[in-house]
């Protein structure tokens, strides 16, 4: 059996879970409204921009986003030669209804407009790996904080009389982004988005692919999450043995030898994290 799926344009990924009053609903990239030089992966939570131009980054949450919602970005990658770093803000316009391609820029070509309001991060803020929050406080005005840093408070006024949703122009400096979720902390619980992402631990900036595995098996888990280079089909557990395996979910991203043990221990997807009902004998192709 073979399976195309096309990369272009990424289906809105459909994630079971079991919701609780707790729960604030899965938040993703919406996978339509992108910037022309963004390509979304990892179940529309990760979003990369083409490193030879500064601009073309726009990316949208999938659903309105709440007062006090914190959401949590994660700085991936940051390309040095550009000037500026990602925005984030929100917008009164539903991401479904936006005329493509989008506008190159939130600051200004759409902050000029009305329902758009944004804010630009300082680049000392934006390191790779660095993780930053931003929300809209219950008086209307946006929040950032850096992660183990200092909440700054902007004067910019949102209109809260209308549905919001998270708007992040992944700008300048900034090449690639990881959404990590969200939460809203109320009087006796904290709310969350849903499912909770595990945390994205990733290779240095200077990491070659021609690197060796662990020798120790216990050291496999901590590279789950990293991509598999392009030109490689090396399992994303041990990055050594060559993929073997296709999951239910159509990724063809492990070895034999790890996939017992992803199964036993986790039972999910390293990459898109659908549960794993079958291993899938037949070659699927992934485009």
């Amino acid at each position: 059996m073979r399976r195309e799926v096309d990369k272009k344009t990424p289906a809105a990924p459909k994630i079971s879970h079991s919701c609780s009053k707790q729960c604030l609903g899965p938040l993703t990239f919406h996978p339509q409204a992108v910037g022309h030089k963004i390509r979304l992966s990892e179940g529309c939570r990760r979003a990369d921009r083409s490193e030879n131009t500064f601009n073309g980054g726009l990316v949208f949450s999938n659903r309105p986003v709440r007062t006090c919602e914190r959401i949590r970005v994660q700085i991936l990658k940051r390309t040095p030669q550009w000037k500026g770093a990602i925005r984030v803000g929100f917008t009164n316009v539903p991401p479904s209804g936006r005329s493509r391609p989008l506008p190159h820029m939130a600051m200004p070509n759409l902050t000029d407009t009305p329902g758009h309001w944004a804010i630009p991060v300082h680049e000392s803020r934006c390191g790779e790996g660095s993780v930053l929050e931003f929300w809209v406080s219950a008086q209307g005005y946006i929040h950032v904080k850096p992660h183990n840093g200092r909440r700054k408070n902007y004067l910019i006024k949102v209109d809260l009389q209308q549905p919001l949703w998270a708007m992040i122009d992944v700008y300048g400096q900034t090449s690639s982004i990881f959404l990590q979720g969200s939460e809203k902390k109320e009087l006796l619980s904290t709310r969350r988005s849903c499912p909770a992402p595990d945390p994205l631990i990733r290779p240095p900036c200077s990491f070659n692919h021609d690197y060796k595995a662990p020798s120790k098996k216990s050291d496999f888990i901590p590279f789950l999450d990293m991509e598999v280079p392009a030109a490689a089909n090396s399992c994303v557990v041990c990055m050594a043995r060559e993929t073997d395996t296709t999951l239910s979910c159509g990724h063809r991203c492990l070895c034999t030898q790890c996939t017992s043990r992803i199964l036993r221990e986790f039972g999910t997807c390293p990459l898109c994290r659908l549960k794993i009902d079958t291993i899938i004998d037949e070659e699927v192709t992934v485009f």
